[in-house]
């Protein structure tokens, strides 16, 4: 807390601050242990010295150590400027740690004010970045330089407000609207999380029985197979309390990832959502879930998947746009993982969507369908237009659609496990939650895999 810069040039010496515009140490969240550091932008706009940046990696490297989370609160303009190429060194020191901490620790970062420059790629190199509505911003470079480069003219909210990253390029995971609620909601995710990747998902006090069955379940799928539904009923539904703390609920909405709890044990939950875009998988979609998916994997997190994907989004902008690489870190993340992984079909399960999305091919552990389950190469109307070209299609869609449009044709070949009745989902993942506590599962040694980034 009494660390001070050295720097000697452009009058620097005159004005000490003790600290040196960041807050580093140690404290508990609900009991827990956790690492923390704050910048304070009243110091120098918080701007990054090497004084200040050895003193979050001394931070960083104490929770490695320790095997603890670390919780950073961003506020800052940057490189402090009159230090040079030292301050850039410090940026680098920090990103050297946020690598080497990532998959060991969780690290979260809350940006609480402007964050320009440097300061943005600290963040972007953590687990979960948060923001506060119309107070806190990201960006490389500000209104002013955009417009002297390119000419354009935006303001500091359209160029990296929280609103542009929760929404539309996805570097944010979720916005609050003021610091206090941000704090609190802060709190109330850290409990999801393990300490460390030696420590399995935490666990706390249920009264919500495991057993309990859901009858609200057994009606929530239209019986039209093209009728949107929200996902977010039945998540909500199956989940202790209700309780659902959902990633990115702004962005790529055609998929929902987000913790929940069973039983009292964390758990991580990924589903397609029909309300958007059918629940087609796209590119966002893809990244989105691999990199949640990822997530839950390094820290022992089990994963729920509840599928209803009629398949990858067609055109040329997805086609353009690289969604044959991108859905690929899906597929991917899924077949990496070792953790537990569940996985109830409440609907559509098409094409090479249904392999993505846990299959038993991918090492899915426990898959289930409803009833009202399709797996298949693809819908009738389309997988009849092709097998029967140029001939009466009716009698052949009729045909298709008793073969197909059923969970049996899969159930009978052994990749569902079960037909389930709705109402007893709940009460089946948390039985099988049980069982699965002890999993052991190894990928074969590797210095490190080479995803399709």
């Amino acid at each position: 807390m009494f660390a001070e810069h050295r720097c000697t040039d452009f009058g620097m010496e005159k004005e000490k601050y003790a600290g040196d515009g960041v807050v580093t140490g140690h404290g508990r969240i609900h009991g827990r242990p956790v690492y923390l550091f704050s910048q304070d932008f009243t110091v120098f706009g918080g701007s990054l010295s090497s004084a200040h940046a050895r003193k979050i990696c001394k931070v960083m490297d104490q929770a490695m150590l320790v095997g603890v989370p670390v919780i950073g609160l961003n506020d800052s303009g940057g490189a402090r400027i009159q230090e040079g190429v030292e301050s850039l060194a410090g940026y680098a020191d920090i990103f050297q740690r946020n690598v080497l901490a990532s998959g060991v620790i969780p690290q979260i970062s809350m940006i609480m004010g402007p964050c320009a420059g440097g300061a943005v790629y600290s963040p972007a190199l953590t687990d979960y970045t948060f923001m506060v509505r119309d107070t806190s911003y990201l960006f490389i470079t500000g209104p002013d330089v955009v417009k002297s480069v390119t000419g354009e003219d935006v303001t500091q909210e359209e160029l990296g407000g929280a609103k542009t990253h929760t929404a539309v390029s996805g570097v944010a995971h979720h916005a609050f609207d003021n610091d206090v609620d941000a704090l609190v909601r802060l709190r109330e995710f850290y409990n999801f999380l393990p300490l460390s990747n030696r420590d399995a998902a935490p666990r706390r006090q249920c009264d919500d029985p495991p057993e309990r069955p859901v009858y609200s379940l057994d009606t929530v799928v239209p019986l039209e197979s093209t009728a949107a539904y929200d996902m977010l009923d039945i998540i909500r539904a199956v989940v202790d309390e209700r309780d659902f703390f959902e990633i990115q609920p702004l962005y790529a909405k055609n998929i929902i990832v987000g913790f929940a709890r069973m039983n009292g044990r964390t758990v991580g939950i990924v589903a397609n959502q029909p309300k958007f875009a059918a629940g087609c998988l796209d590119i966002n979609a893809s990244v989105k879930g691999a990199r949640f998916v990822r997530f839950c994997d390094a820290f022992n997190i089990p994963i729920l998947t509840f599928e209803d994907v009629p398949g990858f989004l067609p055109g040329t902008a997805q086609e353009f746009g690289g969604i044959i690489r991108h859905g690929a870190k899906l597929l991917y993340a899924y077949a990496e993982a070792t953790v537990p992984k569940i996985t109830i079909i409440t609907r559509k399960a098409y094409g090479g969507a249904y392999d993505v999305m846990s299959s038993k091919h991918l090492r899915g552990d426990m898959n289930y369908a409803w009833p009202t389950a399709e797996v298949a190469v693809m819908g009738a109307k389309g997988a009849v237009s092709i097998i029967f070209r140029g001939e009466d299609v009716k009698a052949a869609e009729t045909e298709y659609m008793e073969k197909f449009t059923n969970p049996f044709p899969a159930a009978i070949r052994g990749f569902v496990d079960d037909i389930i009745e709705p109402h007893t989902t709940r009460a089946r993942i948390c039985a099988d939650l049980d069982l699965l506590e002890s999993k052991k599962q190894e990928n074969p040694w590797k210095k490190h895999a080479n995803m399709p980034l």
